[in-house]
């Protein structure tokens, strides 16, 4: 069963056309992994499955609501999403717990107990249990990521946007993201991942989408699209990020 629907997406930003028609169907519990060349539309697209950007024409559909319906009750509709940046934007004057559990008071409604037994949970689940009461800067870059991957679970999301979450992060702490972003897939979190970890998208898509220039060049299991690509535009991309030296002398 399809949890979202994108289908004739288009975006622009003033002459730029960013999306260029992009058709995409996400089954629940599947790991769609969005690579390609900075530029390409990755973000936009992302962005634009939660309406943190307006597409101009097209429809989104996320478990069964389109969100691209002018009617719609987008703020409702969004908490079907959760969504992890490139930068944490954690609130830096509250505590972790405090950061976890906003969001589920104000919008969900859940009491202070309840908020924070989720909160606790999720801080488990990625490995930050016993951090409750430090402050965002008292955490590694890692640490911080990880700690909005679980503000983003606490929301009991259908699905979960990832916009290249280890872009900004030490190659070192990486790994740590990644694993939980593993662990996620392996429960059965439906994902939509932006991101340049070649090895994670082999290993943990079930989907993989190759975009440049606001299209969609390439799609199909990791297995093809990375292993045996068939469009001379994904081979070299892929040549340039798996072997980034390759080109010196």
């Amino acid at each position: 069963m399809s949890v979202i629907e994108i289908s004739g997406l288009h975006k622009a930003f003033g002459s730029l056309e960013v999306l260029r028609g992009i058709d995409l169907t996400v089954e629940r519990g599947d790991v769609v992994c969005i690579i390609g060349p900075s530029g390409s539309g990755k973000s936009t697209l992302l962005r634009c499955v939660n309406l943190l950007e307006q597409p101009d024409s097209g429809k989104v559909v996320v478990d069964g609501t389109e969100l691209t319906d002018p009617d719609v009750d987008i703020d409702k509709a969004r908490r079907r999403l959760g969504m992890v940046f490139q930068s944490f934007n954690l609130f830096n004057h509250l505590t972790v717990l405090d950061n976890l559990t906003i969001a589920q008071r104000k919008v969900l409604g859940r009491s202070r107990d309840e908020a924070e037994r989720i909160a606790k949970q999720n801080l488990e689940k990625v490995g930050l249990a016993g951090r409750e009461r430090s402050m965002p800067s008292q955490l590694s870059g890692g640490q911080q990521q990880r700690a909005a991957i679980a503000r983003a679970l606490s929301m009991d999301p259908q699905v979960m946007l990832f916009d290249e979450p280890t872009s900004a992060l030490d190659p070192e702490l990486v790994g740590d993201v990644l694993g939980v972003m593993r662990a996620l897939a392996d429960e059965g979190m439906t994902m939509l991942v932006v991101t340049h970890e070649m090895q994670f998208a082999r290993e943990v898509a079930d989907t993989v989408l190759f975009m440049d220039g606001g299209v969609v060049v390439e799609q199909g299991p990791p297995a093809q699209v990375i292993g045996a690509p068939t469009q001379e535009r994904t081979r070299t991309f892929l040549a340039r990020v798996l072997n980034p030296t390759g080109d010196n002398p």
